[in-house]
């Protein structure tokens, strides 16, 4: 997939990482720790379709565990983690149903709704019929994903068991189960709640999520990531539902995405719509947790386009009363300079869009966030040195030859990885090796 680039012959500006120098000063917006997942690929156990239980923790978000009501489970072997790294887990699913209950196009698609997380203290090796032991009870979940923390310490056993699939209690349930280290706090978990397009696009079923995506640009982090998007809602029904949906999420990271069926229309009115954001920003902020609030994404569709740029300037009001509101991706301007990124209706992006969408996502959550204490500037290979394979590594990024690099090449600091920051970074490895020779 290519990048949105706007290239100056070999120098090359990546239009999604124009950020403003200040946007990522305070260090409490940064992800301190990573929380990697330890689960992937460990031993799994089913009892009644167990030929699917790998499928619940391998590489492919779109390969699912399928387990039936009311006696079936996921069982993971973590024996072979160090323990070190188990000590606090978070235990996550995920589902392919819309995130909650509500709005006209909610659906319910094989989606656990009772279950228990249990825990076994038995050597690791072969699967233990006794001795699990209830650590989280959930009854009548609505939602098609969920995060539990759980004092791993001196146990080896984790299962997710499910008695309840749709609301009914029987049924097949299809989920995939993560298991991430928060043994040093949690701070790389995100709830992306919003509309259809947070929904079609904030996904992490296809193999390309803003997880995979932030994976690749440095590999020490996995993010935690939920998709809270319901096609058809509006700001009114964030306002009215964040504080249940924030009660079950133990994350750091709410992004608020609305406005697109706001402005449709104009059915909630801009003031309306500042109103309920800055609900959802402050109810975000009195939870503990971070906001983050991207530009309502542009549109060719009339009833959106002539309201849209009403609502984003709320945004921007935002931005300037909350300093604490991190900017999400400016899709507006994104969407503006390339609409082939949009689908026929004019609204929502094609597959290409919204692929783009992922990775702009990542890209500028790891320009905003990750890089405050992620590496140093200018090891852009993210092994910890600074050395010329640094300079052929973003040379090669720049002219598209390579996906791989961190964005930690912005050496100018102007919040724009290009030429420049080639030309500073050759400059100042000249000079190390210079101050070699004299020494």
């Amino acid at each position: 997939m290519k990048k949105i680039i706007a290239c100056a012959a070999a120098a090359g500006i990546t239009a999604a990482l124009l950020v403003p120098p200040t946007a990522s000063a305070d260090s409490a917006k940064t992800v301190e720790v990573p929380n990697p997942v330890i689960s992937r690929n460990v031993p799994a156990y089913s009892s009644v379709n167990p030929a699917t239980a790998c499928a619940g923790n391998d590489d492919y978000y779109y390969s699912f565990w399928n387990g039936a009501a009311p006696e079936d489970y996921l069982a993971y072997d973590l024996s072979g983690v160090p323990e070190a790294q188990r000590q606090i887990i978070d235990a996550v699913w995920y589902n392919t149903s819309a995130y909650d209950t509500i709005g006209m196009y909610s659906n319910r698609n094989m989606e656990p709704s009772d279950y228990t997380i249990e825990v076994n203290a038995a050597q690791g090796g072969d699967y233990p019929e006794d001795g699990w032991e209830i650590v989280e009870t959930v009854t009548g979940n609505t939602l098609s994903s969920r995060q539990h923390l759980v004092d791993f310490a001196g146990y080896n056993w984790i299962r997710l068991h499910i008695t309840g699939v749709d609301g009914k209690t029987s049924g097949t349930c299809m989920v995939n189960f993560d298991i991430h280290d928060v043994s040093n706090g949690i701070c790389d978990s995100w709830l992306f709640l919003g509309d259809s397009i947070t929904a079609g696009g904030m996904n992490n079923c296809y193999g390309t999520g803003f997880a995979t995506y932030l994976n690749r640009l440095d590999s020490r982090y996995f993010p935690i990531q939920e998709n809270g998007g319901i096609g058809g809602i509006t700001s009114t029904d964030g306002r009215n539902n964040i504080d249940r949906w924030l009660e079950t999420f133990p994350g750091k990271y709410v992004s608020i995405a609305y406005g697109t069926n706001d402005a449709w229309g104009n059915q909630t009115g801009a003031q309306t719509y500042y109103e309920n954001t800055v609900y959802m920003v402050q109810a975000v902020l009195d939870a503990g947790k971070i906001p983050v609030l991207p530009k309502i994404p542009f549109a060719t569709e009339a009833g959106v386009q002539n309201y849209e740029q009403d609502y984003n300037a709320m945004i921007d009001r935002i931005y300037t009363q909350y300093p604490q509101v991190i900017p999400g991706p400016d899709f507006y301007s994104i969407l503006q300079e390339h609409p082939e990124y949009l689908s026929s209706d004019g609204v929502h992006p094609c597959s290409e869009g919204y692929e783009e969408m992922r990775r702009i996502w990542a890209e500028t959550m790891y320009a905003r966030v990750y890089r405050n204490t992620a590496l140093p500037d200018g090891d852009v290979n993210g092994d910890g040195v600074i050395s010329l394979a640094d300079a052929v590594t973003l040379q090669k990024w720049l002219l598209e030859l390579n996906d791989s690099a961190t964005l930690t090449g912005d050496l100018t600091g102007d919040g724009v990885i290009n030429g420049m920051d080639l030309a500073l970074l050759r400059y100042k490895l000249l000079n190390t090796a210079n101050d070699t020779e004299k020494g």
